[in-house]
């Protein structure tokens, strides 16, 4: 048995069967799928709640490539590379575009999963392809930007391709004519006619170290809940409830609510169960306190989704990862094993 608190951020102490490092993409053709497994990369969207019986393929490939061309750069990225890492050093090399992303946790074989996004910014907006290894065919295969079918926070890895894809290497396309995106929070403060691309990068920096607290000290996944999307109908019902709901226009009748100012207004910060608790800084996030186990984070899930849902009408997702014994699993599923 192999031990997992290391490999995900929210360490639980939960074990495996084995764990296997892919260094190089061809190893995959090694790898016995036919047995449970689980693809992991830097285990921050993933919380391990349970003992899982099978294998766990770790990501860990390096490599990025750069191609200028007049108008844009492509950037070839390996899928082991680190996120964080990846923007700034786009960003010390003068290529800007990622830096709303800057600071989200992971791999970048990960970032396509997910279709990770913050502050009016989503991956979508970069990616011409992302290459895998499509575990059907036993064969290397890329997929375009309409193939990966991207929405907001999801992507064809989670529904046609879950679990058939291993993603190795990711496209992007940054353009020269480059424009910021302002849109959100405290970066509306900011003078889209003279902000450079790393002053929004700090922005952003200081915005989530203000709020999220660092893994490695305080163990958590993030941003554990999507912010809904609710229609506009709804939305107006709440706002003549609540004046000052931050709200974003989601696409024609729809509009996009931030969970964390949902949780917050249930009451629900600080809220905790055996170690397990609701983030006192920013409500969207749950930490372990250590000595925390599965069932208490999912006691945790169950009991805000259902406090938002009676005040508000409103169900909540969770956007993280939840791996139980045999694979991913539902709160519900979890609770009712």
């Amino acid at each position: 048995m192999q031990a997992l608190q290391s490999l995900h951020t929210f360490a639980l102490p939960h074990t495996c069967r084995d764990v296997v490092q892919i260094e190089d993409p061809q190893q995959l053709r090694a790898v016995d799928f036919s047995q449970t497994f689980c693809v992991l990369g830097a285990g921050s969207n993933t919380v391990f709640i349970d003992d899982f019986i099978g294998i766990v393929v770790r990501i860990n490939n390096k490599g990025v490539d750069i191609l200028e061309h007049d108008t844009f750069w492509d950037v070839e990225v390996a899928a082991g590379e680190n996120w964080h890492t990846l923007v700034t050093g786009l960003l010390a090399k003068g290529i800007p575009g990622l830096e709303n992303l800057v600071l989200i946790p992971g791999t970048v074989g990960a970032a396509p999963v997910q279709n990770i996004g913050a502050y009016g910014v989503e991956l979508a907006q970069f990616i011409e392809y992302v290459d895998g290894f499509n575990i059907d065919t036993q064969s290397f295969e890329r997929l375009n930007r309409t193939q990966c079918q991207f929405g907001y926070r999801d992507s064809v890895f989670k529904h046609a391709l879950k679990n058939q894809f291993v993603i190795t290497q990711v496209g992007l396309r940054l353009n020269k004519c480059w424009q910021p995106t302002l849109n959100y929070g405290p970066l509306q403060t900011l003078d889209e006619k003279t902000v450079t691309a790393l002053q929004v990068s700090d922005t952003v920096v200081a915005i989530r170290q203000s709020k999220l607290p660092d893994p490695e000290i305080l163990p958590n996944a993030g941003s554990f809940f999507k912010n809904p999307v609710i229609s506009e109908a709804h939305y107006q019902a709440l706002l003549a409830k609540y004046a000052n709901m931050p709200a974003y226009s989601a696409g024609i009748g729809q509009r996009k609510l931030a969970a964390g100012w949902l949780i917050e207004q249930a009451g629900l910060k600080g809220y905790s169960v055996s170690g397990v608790r609701v983030y006192e800084k920013q409500a969207l996030v749950l930490v372990n306190d250590g000595h925390s186990s599965g069932s208490a984070l999912c006691e945790v899930i169950q009991h805000v989704q259902q406090r938002v849902a009676r005040q508000f009408e409103i169900q909540l997702e969770h956007e993280v990862r939840l791996i139980g014994r045999a694979g991913e699993v539902s709160v519900q599923e979890k609770s009712n094993g």
